[in-house]
């Protein structure tokens, strides 16, 4: 059989689409006319945050851990890293399957998405300043117990997130510029993928932290750079050192990448709980914020992945005060 590649086609996301909606329904997508209005353009929002996790990325742990059963059936620890939703993502996924779920977070992670994975059952250990140091951590700690490394970019991953695309550009296929919020690249490899498959015209926009470069630096050097992070409301999107594989997906795939300043991404939290009522966390709100800074561009119809909503109280409240 040919080697697979990183980005799925069509026909898997359909036939992964299964799996997720054994579990989740699709998401709603609305048009806030508020947030139009600010933008000067029609706008979709993509509610991710509806997800019974509130965020995204449950429905790559759903599909990967569903892969991996049937690939691997001997597996019974699985252990990855994260900063919160992965990490609920591979914790829920786990429990359905009966797998025993272990995840490394970074010292100083959001106390209630620490919280949030405990009570879907995973174990928790803290090691490091960040991301990378608690993957890196993982790693040893698998390679040490033979445990089954679940890392951050990987097909199966990919698949179950691009499902969440697939709800969007195939009801709404004039869609002219989608924005994608990326942290490792799961969710805008997945946007890719359903983008080319149906074969539309859709510019995809990465959106990232200026706080957070790595992303920006190695697809612009076409290799992977390491950079340091500092982001605090986006940390959602804290990666140091991005992989490889979706960097050069992204180097093909993605028209051009938006950086946003925390003071932005604070105020696009603000809009959406004023327009919407919904919160965002600083990781979701970063589609939002990039278009209100791309405005001079005109793009429309547009779209914006509101990925998660999985913010601490303390953080939000200082965020709607403009304390921060």
């Amino acid at each position: 059989m040919p080697e697979q590649t990183l980005l799925p086609d069509l026909a898997t996301i359909r036939e992964a689409s299964r799996h997720v909606y054994d579990v989740l329904t699709p998401t709603p997508q609305i048009r806030w006319p508020q947030l139009e209005s600010a933008a000067g353009t029609q706008v979709w929002v993509k509610h991710e945050n509806h997800l019974p996790v509130g965020a995204f990325k449950v429905r790559g742990g759903l599909v990967y851990m569903e892969s991996l059963r049937r690939r691997e059936p001997s597996v019974n620890t699985v252990i990855s890293a994260t900063r919160g939703n992965h990490g609920q993502s591979i914790a829920i996924a786990a429990r359905k399957h009966g797998l025993r779920a272990v995840i490394v977070v970074p010292h100083g992670n959001s106390v209630e998405k620490n919280a949030a994975m405990r009570s879907q059952g995973a174990e928790l250990i803290e090691h490091g300043d960040d991301y990378q140091a608690a993957m890196d951590h993982a790693v040893a700690l698998a390679n040490e117990h033979g445990w089954h490394m679940v890392s951050g970019v990987h097909r199966d991953l990919i698949t179950g997130v691009a499902t969440l695309h697939l709800e969007l550009l195939e009801t709404q296929p004039e869609i002219a510029t989608l924005y994608v919020p990326v942290g490792m690249g799961s969710s805008i490899c997945g946007a890719i993928a359903v983008r080319d498959g149906l074969g539309l015209a859709t510019e995809i926009v990465g959106v990232t932290s200026t706080e957070a470069r790595a992303t920006v630096l190695s697809v612009t050097a076409g290799h992977v750079v390491e950079a340091p992070v500092t982001a605090k409301i986006a940390d959602g999107v804290t990666c140091r050192k991005p992989n490889a594989e979706a960097v050069e997906a992204m180097r093909k795939g993605v028209a051009r990448f938006v950086e946003v300043p925390e003071a932005k991404v604070a105020e696009a939290m603000r809009l959406y709980f004023a327009a919407t009522h919904n919160a965002a966390e600083g990781a979701g709100a970063l589609g939002l914020a990039a278009l209100l800074m791309d405005t001079a561009r005109r793009p429309g119809p547009a779209a914006v992945i509101l990925s998660g909503g999985n913010v601490d109280t303390t953080l939000y409240a200082q965020v709607l005060n403009h304390a921060v």
